[in-house]
């Protein structure tokens, strides 16, 4: 055989946490990337021909571009997460009562005196306690 063959053993500790560093690095580095051109697209203050400014940069010289994009813009990029996230969230909180409307039993007055009529019928409660209940669903 014309190489050798690295074991595991041969590699020293530092060179697995050096490597392990960079590893990590280059995952913080393609979230930090999406994260910026993703806030570029959902900034509604910037027209069309700044977001493709921001956006060629960022490709064409990606390290500089991300940099100087959160250096420019990086406090507003928490701002417009966080009201994106309270936006979405009151959007939830309207469907939940949306539906929690739709799906909610509607009981009346009426009702309510026919169950407790039902249950007084079947010896459940005594009149005393049918007049006490009528006296709260009436009043």
């Amino acid at each position: 055989m014309s190489g050798s063959v690295t074991l595991a053993y041969d590699y020293p500790l530092f060179g697995v946490f050096w490597t392990t560093f960079w590893l990590f690095m280059w995952i913080l580095w393609f979230f930090l990337l999406f994260r910026v051109i993703g806030d570029i697209f959902r900034d509604d203050q910037l027209n069309g021909w700044i977001k493709t400014g921001w956006i060629v940069f960022v490709i064409v010289l990606p390290f500089l571009g991300v940099f100087l994009y959160v250096l420019a813009r990086g406090r507003g990029m928490g701002r417009r997460e966080a009201s994106r996230a309270q936006a979405q969230q009151e959007a939830f909180d309207a469907y939940v009562r949306r539906t929690a409307a739709k799906d909610a039993p509607r009981t009346t007055q009426a009702d309510e005196l026919t169950k407790l009529s039902q249950l007084r019928e079947r010896g459940d409660i005594s009149e005393e306690e049918f007049q006490r209940a009528k006296g709260k669903v009436l009043h």
